[in-house]
């Protein structure tokens, strides 16, 4: 019996998102999940401070993916400690991610460190209980996911006489 509320066993789950590039540095995000069935729209806005000429009127990008990681993970051990029937008392995490930067001319270049999370659980079941846990959380969480793997990002370009790969 599956505890995933009517959901098929298998699915696609699609995010878009629109950004609109308004102010100095800011960009207005509409994000909406598209499947399995949609949720939405999410507004939210990144800003850069004055290292990239921003007003820093909102998180920059960099600090939404490290809250999107950390979000995850904790959404995951919550929803799965209900299915797997693990006392959950209180839930810390602390995730700190670190990136390469190099100057390259007027421009940089940037390239992954490290992801590392912190996982404080209050829990009254045994520690093999809360392991199992978080291994589930971690299989479950799509960005702790896609971060594990070599992925492929595609980029197109819009000129007038169509699409251009970037």
């Amino acid at each position: 019996m599956s505890d995933n509320s009517g959901l098929p066993q298998k699915a696609l789950v699609q995010f878009n998102c629109n950004g609109h590039a308004t102010g100095k540095m800011r960009n207005d995000l509409n994000v909406t999940m598209k499947l399995p069935f949609e949720e939405g729209p999410f507004i939210m806005a990144t800003d850069e401070g004055s290292f990239h000429g921003g007003d820093a009127t909102a998180p920059p990008p960099l600090a939404l993916f490290v809250a999107g990681l950390t979000g995850c993970i904790m959404t995951q051990i919550r929803a799965f400690a209900k299915r797997l029937k693990v006392t959950l008392n209180d839930l810390d995490v602390e995730t700190r991610v670190v990136w390469d930067w190099e100057a390259k001319g007027k421009v940089y270049e940037t390239g992954p460190r490290s992801f590392e999370i912190d996982i404080f659980i209050d829990s009254d079941d045994p520690i093999e209980r809360q392991q199992e846990l978080v291994m589930a959380a971690q299989k479950g969480c799509f960005i702790e996911q896609t971060l594990g793997q070599a992925n492929t990002v595609t980029h197109r370009l819009k000129t007038a006489d169509g699409w251009v790969e970037a």
